[in-house]
């Protein structure tokens, strides 16, 4: 969903010395609104555009932050651990902190013109609940990016998030997104099928599991999904802070161009590694169960939580198929060829 208000009389609203790059390419004969550098502080000698990426590290935010970074784009990253960034740690400014910490968010967002907000927790941290670290964290954000004068904020959502869906991310999602829609500022909300890459902590881990002998799946793997790939979600993150949503208001629903359950999607992958695996259908108690014993054990290093494991058993998928990834112009490509099964 995109909500425009429209500030004027502000320095944003006055003549300019440069734009953001990544706006000033829009396509021709379209008007877009841009995030302006605004007026240069001649004291200080530093431009006022920045924008705030969180979720900087993980599968989406890293590939998002090569495209701004190629775009010349002047980025921040709100991380907890620098060195997960890489050799673009030196490239992008650094907020400290996490969703967690309310100080690091309101510092994240000073100075920033734009916020792209893809940080989101499957699990419960040491200091942090599920829904404080993606429901409470949002809205204290949003709070943060309108006082700091920010112009478009993009968020991460999650399709078919509902307030009264069975897991707890889907339902602090769903508020968060609900939190966005009545924000002040110009929003855009993605909302996307599961997202994956090769190389994920989903499919390493699907990868660790099909050296046994035979390849548990967690329930009936009935559920469907539409799944896209992190590079395509990241080029609809991309255009989305470009352009807004296109058309009307809206909330965008990102999905690949295949509806798969979970059990095709591991087989799929098994057949990427070249692993035939007899595939063991484990009952949900007995994972329920199991995986709350080694939560006790393991504590934050468990390799897995029941919260992660309910979410295979929710369906996202949108009977829109790829058209929103399209009409931000964006070809979502299958899995299969993502992994090498097709040409």
């Amino acid at each position: 969903m995109v909500r425009r208000h429209r500030r004027h009389g502000t320095a944003l609203g006055k003549a300019v010395r440069g734009r953001s790059p990544i706006l000033a390419n829009s396509p021709p004969g379209r008007k877009y609104e841009r995030f302006a550098t605004s007026s240069i502080d001649d004291q200080a000698g530093k431009p006022l555009a920045m924008i705030l990426l969180t979720g900087a590290t993980g599968v989406v935010g890293s590939a998002l932050l090569q495209r701004l970074l190629q775009e010349g784009e002047e980025v921040r990253c709100l991380v907890r651990d620098p060195r997960r960034l890489g050799p673009n740690r030196v490239r992008v400014h650094i907020t400290l902190g996490d969703l967690a910490n309310p100080v690091s968010l309101r510092q994240a967002v000073r100075g920033a013109r734009a916020v792209v907000h893809l940080a989101a927790a499957i699990r419960d941290q040491r200091d942090a609940t599920i829904e404080e670290l993606n429901g409470l964290a949002t809205a204290r954000l949003l709070r943060y990016a309108e006082s700091a004068g920010v112009e478009r904020f993009v968020y991460f959502g999650a399709l078919g998030a509902t307030p009264s869906s069975r897991t707890r991310f889907f339902r602090a999602k769903a508020l968060a997104e609900r939190a966005v829609a009545g924000a002040g500022i110009d929003t855009v909300v993605l909302s996307p099928s599961i997202v994956y890459d090769p190389g994920d902590p989903f499919m390493s881990l699907l990868r660790r599991l099909s050296l046994l002998p035979w390849m548990p799946i967690s329930g009936s793997g009935e559920a469907a999904y539409q799944p896209m790939w992190a590079q395509d979600a990241a080029q609809c993150a991309l255009q989305g802070l470009r352009e807004g949503a296109p058309g009307a208001e809206r909330r965008l629903e990102l999905a690949g161009p295949e509806v798969l359950t979970y059990e095709e999607i591991v087989r799929l992958a098994l057949a990427a590694w070249d692993r035939p695996r007899p595939l063991i259908h484990v009952p949900l108690w007995a994972v329920r169960w199991s995986l709350r014993v080694i939560e006790r054990l393991a504590g934050a290093s468990a390799f897995a939580t029941w919260e992660e494991a309910e979410l295979m058993e929710v369906p996202m998928t949108t009977p829109r198929g790829t058209e929103d990834a399209g009409r931000l112009g964006v070809e979502p490509r299958p899995m299969e060829q993502v992994l090498g099964l097709a040409a």
